[in-house]
């Protein structure tokens, strides 16, 4: 932070600036804590000392690789040099051994094909460009010299890449460790073919990423004794299970509903769905289309992906009839009961929904377990009515666990299928964190 021990006359600062964020200049004047600046697009802007941050003028014209060699490690110094790369294409850029990545929004194939694997295949840190394989080659070596686990955290914004990346990382890793085994698919190969799915029912539209992880996942890459992938195991946690029964506009619920809601028409049929503007957990906001996705495509795409991963036709069934049944369960609606502080169901159409969704279950235990709470004492069990409110409370909580629980399942199912190794001697983990979202308000 600038101070008035630093900062002079004549000094070359960098200052807060609305359009762009920062904006170089040089000070003309100080009077007191206040300083005046005439920046390099001609402004004059006068800003408290406290504020503003000295520039480095030596600062090499085309950034540096490794920010620890900058003069000023400030914010402004930090995203003028990523902005200075970035327009040479350089996306990467190191801070000590942590790696910054900038997303381009586009394909770069050349960045990770086989060539450039080779290249950072044993070259020490720091010896070639900032790469993604760099970060994941020392990782290697660490386990196998060390003789110990080790962790890679891939964390930032939502939409700043970071699933891409551990699909990168993986692949790195992959190409270190060799093949397991010849015949069938590698554990690698099983551990992406399962992405789709895990996007399927935990990935959703937020307002800055059309296609944004709501979980955490912890991929575990397991190695023999000669440093060969011998299993691997996916750990997800913290699935947002609000979204399930509250969308603001101008997100969109988990991609599985709208997918069932485009599927062919048997499955439509079947199901009993339509449009998802009839469904309440879907049309609390007006987003019900993702640019350049083909929800009905998706659904397909998504069907194969499980057959790829071991879910037969009869799991995939029950799997869409829970997803289903959560529609069905957001659209049952409550009034007041004959009695004080009771519910029932609003009308035929929340009976039909309330029927659809029952065929999972009991209907008339599940009506109660919506409008009645069971209270339980030392004499005994005590039923007891809940108003409508209430009950919209129990249906939206039966909604999100029953979500988790299928997700949870899903998972599971994965793990089995991938095969884990209880002999493994190491793992590498990939922890691809939760994106957040930063805006002025946030809920």
């Amino acid at each position: 932070m600038g101070t008035p021990v630093n900062i002079i006359v004549g000094s070359h600062v960098w200052v807060e600036d609305p359009e762009i964020a920062w904006i170089d200049g040089e000070v003309t004047e100080i009077n007191g804590s206040n300083a005046t600046i005439i920046t390099s697009n001609g402004r004059t802007v006068v800003a408290e000392i406290s504020s503003i941050y000295p520039k480095d003028t030596e600062a090499p014209p085309a950034g540096v690789d490794d920010m620890t060699k900058l003069a000023y490690l400030h914010e402004p110094g930090v995203l003028h040099n990523l902005a200075i790369r970035f327009s040479l294409n350089e996306i990467y850029t190191y801070t000590g051994n942590i790696l910054i990545a900038v997303n381009p929004f586009r394909r770069l194939p050349h960045l990770y094909d086989i060539h450039m694997m080779q290249q950072y295949k044993g070259a020490a840190f720091g010896e070639l460009s900032p790469h993604l394989f760099a970060v994941a080659d020392t990782c290697y070596r660490a386990m196998i010299n060390e003789n110990g686990s080790q962790s890679i955290l891939v964390s930032g914004e939502s939409g700043a890449g970071k699933t891409e990346t551990t699909k990168m990382l993986m692949r790195y890793l992959a190409f270190m460790g060799g093949r397991s085994g010849t015949e069938g698919r590698t554990v690698e190969q099983q551990v992406l073919e399962s992405n789709p799915v895990l996007e399927a029912f935990g990935n959703a539209k937020t307002v800055k990423n059309n296609n944004s992880s709501r979980f955490g996942k912890f991929v575990e890459i397991q190695f023999d004794k000669n440093g060969k992938i011998s299993g691997a195991a996916i750990r997800t946690y913290l699935l947002e299970r609000s979204r399930v029964c509250q969308v603001s506009d101008p997100e969109r619920n988990y991609h599985c509903f709208y997918m069932l809601c485009s599927a062919p028409p048997e499955d439509v049929k079947k199901y009993k769905l339509g449009d998802p503007k009839q469904f309440h957990y879907l049309n609390q906001s007006n987003c019900y289309q993702v640019s350049n996705v083909d929800d009905a495509k998706e659904y397909l795409e998504t069907r194969n992906a499980m057959d790829i991963v071991g879910i037969n036709q009869e799991e995939q069934d029950a799997i869409f009839r829970v997803v289903a049944a959560i529609l069905h369960l957001g659209n049952i609606e409550f009034v007041k009961g004959n009695e004080v502080d009771s519910s029932k169901l609003k009308n035929e159409k929340s009976v039909f929904h309330l029927r659809t969704a029952a065929e999972l279950c009991d209907e008339k235990a599940l009506e109660d377990s919506l409008c009645k709470r069971v209270i339980v004492t030392p004499d005994g069990n005590i039923t007891k009515p809940l108003d409508p409110d209430a009950a919209s409370l129990s249906r939206d909580a039966l909604a999100k666990t029953v979500y988790s629980r299928l997700f949870d399942w899903i998972v599971d199912k994965i793990n089995s299928s991938i095969g884990q190794d209880s002999n493994a001697v190491s793992i590498i983990g990939v922890l691809d964190i939760y994106g957040f979202e930063s805006f002025k308000i946030n809920r």
